[in-house]
């Protein structure tokens, strides 16, 4: 099936809905979005003479048209390259090169500096406004029908160990994951709308698909960034809001300055996800914006779809009722198995960490043109995620930490999640990470880097009296480093590489 069916389909069921609005008011109801992208779709295939399984790349802010050229491209039957637009221009041509696209919308400010840098490359290039210009005349075409398992998605991984690869995701992919989506986390209807504070080229962008799929509202702030001084007033001016947000995102919504004036009943659902949210962290959202947390763990290669927690799990857990939960990411979605490995690929008992692997519809087809890589991921039909985690006896998986980020110290294992977690603890921590560094007697030391609350101060001393209160004696910090914020990448992921770099340079 053809995801663009899925726009089609909300357009007939109720061509009046609001499908896509900014704080300023309607940009599109599903019959004039619907009509749009046939538009878009037939100057793809007629003008620029695109084929079936071209590549077409957006890199730009999130806006009304990125929705429109999203469901233009599969219309015409073509392969979207979602593009982080905060990447370096030639981040960006090594993307369209590797994707050998064949065209590339971008924002205006972006388009002379991706260019330069794309040189030769085969990449035609448009800003949007020139989009919407030269495809408001074209005829509309039938949408394109293409099999289930074709390419729809191709989603370059945030390069947190390297350089990014193309992560194949089809529309069967996509609709499994829609329906996992509907099935245990939410049934959008009427009335509800869907925030994009998060980038529509990454999270926000694939739950943009079951919301257009529910025929509900899309709603596209000017401002994105969540501790801008809009983002209450938008939010509140809105019914049945759900958003997808990074925990670095959550943070920043409730280190809001009108945090007080925000109406929690019209927040419906937040779904966390994107990297770890510590305890701490879980309860003072839930305690200050109310029981709309959700959680979802996934991954490039299998997005939206491999655990949940959900709400009433997560608003139980917060209260006392079932506590030790919280701390967890859930129980697999129906249809998708998850299994801890040992290091030589033999399955492990409940409470034992190894690496999660997962199997299921919702799995990628592969990593774009690099066949060793996809091999090495995708064992015996389970992927390899990388994580590592554990079972309890009722299903609920823990992560532990990336396998890349364990620290052995004297032989021993040390999960730098457990000690952040403690350390998260002390009221005047806003955020920490820890890290191992080379040491010529144990292996490695356990060093923390911690980001300590606006006009608060903390000394050493105190956290290692906190890490020695909770956690065994080879667990705690050797080394604290203070910090105005901790290193991410474009999505909000903590960048331990580089932290490890700073580390080795003390």
């Amino acid at each position: 099936m053809n995801l663009a069916a899925l726009l089609a389909r909300s357009a007939a069921r109720a061509p009046a809905a609001v499908a896509l609005c900014t704080a300023d008011g309607v940009c599109a109801r599903y019959s004039e979005l619907l009509a749009a992208t046939s538009r878009l779709a037939g100057w793809l295939r007629e003008e620029l003479a695109l084929q079936p399984g071209d590549r077409v790349a957006l890199v730009g802010r999130n806006r009304p048209a990125y929705v429109e050229a999203l469901f233009a491209a599969w219309h015409a039957g073509l392969t979207v390259v979602p593009v982080n637009f905060r990447l370096h221009a030639s981040e960006v041509a090594h993307i369209l090169a590797d994707s050998e696209a064949a065209l590339c919308v971008c924002d205006s400010s972006l388009r002379a500096a991706i260019a330069a840098h794309a040189g030769a490359l085969p990449a035609r290039i448009l800003d949007w406004e020139e989009l919407a210009d030269r495809s408001r005349r074209a005829s509309t075409v039938p949408a394109q029908t293409i099999a289930g398992d074709e390419l729809a998605w191709l989603f370059y991984t945030s390069g947190t160990t390297g350089r990014p690869k193309g992560v194949m995701l089809t529309h069967d992919n996509l609709r499994q994951m829609i329906l996992n989506f509907f099935a245990e986390v939410l049934r959008p209807g009427p009335g509800s709308t869907l925030a994009h504070f998060a980038p529509l080229s990454h999270g926000s962008g694939m739950y943009l698909l079951a919301f257009i799929a529910a025929g509900a509202a899309n709603l596209i702030p000017e401002e994105t960034e969540l501790g801008s001084g809009g983002a209450v007033q938008t939010l509140n001016r809105h019914q049945r809001i759900t958003m997808f947000l990074a925990p670095t995102m959550i943070r920043r919504l409730l280190d809001h300055p009108e945090i007080t004036a925000l109406e929690r009943e019209r927040i419906e659902l937040i779904v966390y996800g994107g990297g770890p949210m510590l305890l701490a962290g879980i309860e003072e959202a839930v305690e200050r914006l109310g029981p709309c947390l959700a959680q979802i763990y996934g991954q490039g290669e299998s997005p939206m779809t491999i655990t949940r927690l959900t709400r009433r799990e997560i608003e139980d857990s917060a209260r006392g009722v079932d506590p030790d939960i919280l701390g967890s990411v859930g129980q697999p979605f129906a249809g998708v198995e998850v299994q801890i490995l040992a290091e030589h690929g033999a399955p492990l008992p409940i409470g034992a960490v190894g690496e999660i692997a997962v199997r299921g519809p919702t799995v990628m087809r592969g990593y774009w043109r690099q066949p060793d890589a996809s091999a090495a991921q995708l064992r015996d039909g389970w992927l390899r995620t990388g994580d590592l985690g554990s079972f309890d006896a009722r299903g609920y998986l823990t992560l532990k930490d990336r396998s890349r980020d364990l620290i052995i110290s004297g032989g021993l294992n040390i999960y730098p999640r457990e000690v952040e977690e403690v350390l998260a603890l002390h009221p005047q921590v806003r955020e920490v990470a820890v890290v191992g560094r080379g040491d010529a007697e144990w292996g490695e030391r356990v060093v923390a880097f911690v980001v300590v609350r606006a006009g608060a101060s903390i000394v050493p001393a105190e956290l290692d009296s906190l890490a020695r209160s909770r956690i065994a004696g080879f667990k705690r910090p050797r080394e604290y480093h203070f910090v105005g914020q901790l290193p991410r990448n474009d999505y909000g992921k903590v960048l331990k590489r580089e932290l490890r770099g700073m580390a080795e340079a003390t």
